[in-house]
């Protein structure tokens, strides 16, 4: 395999002219300046279908960082998630692939398949867990006998849960053995908006999930131990007295990543494995109402094909304006952020944890800007730097890994910190 610093670039990224896409654009360029990269400088390249689309995208962020030199120093690699050879060619110049081109259970396999082939490294940002699973199962031996590293789900899905979770547990002197998260959002005074693309996922997700059931019915894993006491499940509605609001379980992906996460740790590495759950804040009884509401209407429609079709032709009116084909208004995104506060419980030195009540808590946050389309690409982006950068602190064979299972022994957290998403203790570990 071409090691990683004789490839002709060090990034590509795929889906670059996309909407999340021109955004990871504009990071990579901000990662390019920084000390990692001082001397050498970093080589990239963005890829996709049409050159004049490429260009565009090129010249967006040359007028919004201010930067002309991107039109000349950036390469422009034409290739189609269609076309195997094409793929084949991108990522024979590549070190690491960064691919934004969803939804990954239509896109996403042609990819993977092409970088683990011709070793190119990949990261993805999907939040799919029937396609984040099913690339684990088909591709992580031969990922391991070609040294390549496969990380999903590093994205807003999800790396603030999942890093988040190992930041607590090294977070707290003694053993953390259950975490749950809540997540809460902010908008401005435009409210928000999320782009469509992240809706179809959506709708493809939730109507796919006898599949994702019997996917993992077929490779059946051992189950992670239970370590200390049980974390007790809450309610599909509550109210929350840590937000002082109402919240719901989060229904994305990161409880089943990281899972995924903890079992590596204990098999990999003999880790006490932490009991995880996720919920998000929805705001006061009317906020809940509508959502149940609004909830119910999503899941009665995406049963039927012709209720899909209609779910994905007015996004807008069926999301109640949260998601659109426009996506947010630069505003809207400069005046969004999230923040997600774990709520950890474990047993101080000394104490087995197989015994007694827990007897240490600790209050963790991860919080950053707009989490679509300003976080994710500052996750993901790192996710690609601490590939190049810390190849010897990955796992000593490659695979296909969460983003928690790939770097639990890198620095990531303090990259992730300087680009922009804080990891935070907000009360140390009390009795």
């Amino acid at each position: 395999m071409t090691t990683a610093g004789e490839r002709e670039y060090q990034f590509v990224i795929f889906g670059a002219s996309g909407f999340t896409g021109q955004f990871v654009v504009e990071e990579v360029s901000r990662a390019a300046d920084g000390d990692e990269f001082r001397g050498p400088g970093l080589r990239w390249a963005v890829a996709g279908r049409n050159k004049e689309k490429l260009e565009e995208v090129l010249q967006r962020a040359a007028d919004r960082l201010a930067k002309p030199q991107l039109k000349t120093e950036v390469g422009i690699i034409i290739c189609d998630v269609n076309d195997p050879p094409s793929l084949t060619e991108m990522c024979k110049k590549a070190s690491v692939v960064l691919d934004c081109v969803g939804p990954y259970r239509f896109f996403g396999e042609p990819v993977v398949k092409a970088c683990v082939e011709n070793g190119a490294h990949f990261v993805d940002i999907s939040g799919e867990p029937q396609f984040l699973e099913g690339m684990y199962f088909k591709y992580d031996s031969q990922a391991a006998e070609k040294g390549v590293y496969v990380v999903g789900s590093s994205g807003f899905d999800s790396i603030p849960a999942d890093l988040g979770v190992l930041f607590t547990r090294n977070s707290l002197k003694g053993t953390l053995t259950a975490v749950e998260s809540f997540l809460s959002f902010k908008s401005g005074p435009e409210g928000t908006c999320i782009h469509d693309g992240t809706w179809q996922s959506a709708i493809h997700g939730i109507a796919d999930q006898g599949n994702l059931r019997k996917l993992r019915k077929q490779f059946p894993l051992k189950p992670v131990p239970i370590v200390g006491a049980k974390l007790k499940r809450r309610g599909a509605a509550f109210y929350s007295n840590e937000l002082k609001e109402y919240a719901i379980p989060f229904l994305g992906a990161d409880v089943a990543v990281v899972k995924r996460t903890q079992r590596f740790l204990h098999e990999n590495y003999q880790e006490t494995p932490v009991q995880y759950s996720a919920y998000v804040a929805v705001g006061g009884i009317t906020s809940l109402i509508k959502l149940i509401f609004a909830g119910m209407l999503f899941l009665l429609f995406t049963k039927f094909s012709c209720g899909r079709q209609l779910l994905m032709k007015y996004p807008k009116f069926f999301s109640f304006g949260y998601f659109s084909k426009e996506g947010p208004t630069q505003k809207q995104m400069d005046d969004a952020s999230f923040t997600m506060t774990f709520y950890g419980q474990g047993y101080s030195e000394g104490q087995d944890p197989q015994q007694g009540k827990p007897s240490v808590k600790i209050c963790t946050q991860v919080s950053g800007p707009e989490a679509g389309y300003v976080s994710t690409p500052i996750a993901m982006v790192q996710a690609g730097v601490t590939i190049i950068k810390e190849p010897n602190s990955l796992p000593k064979r490659g695979g296909v890994f969460t983003p928690g299972a790939a770097f639990s022994k890198t620095k990531i957290i303090e990259r992730l910190n300087k680009a922009g998403l804080q990891f935070n203790v907000i009360a140390k570990p009390e009795a």
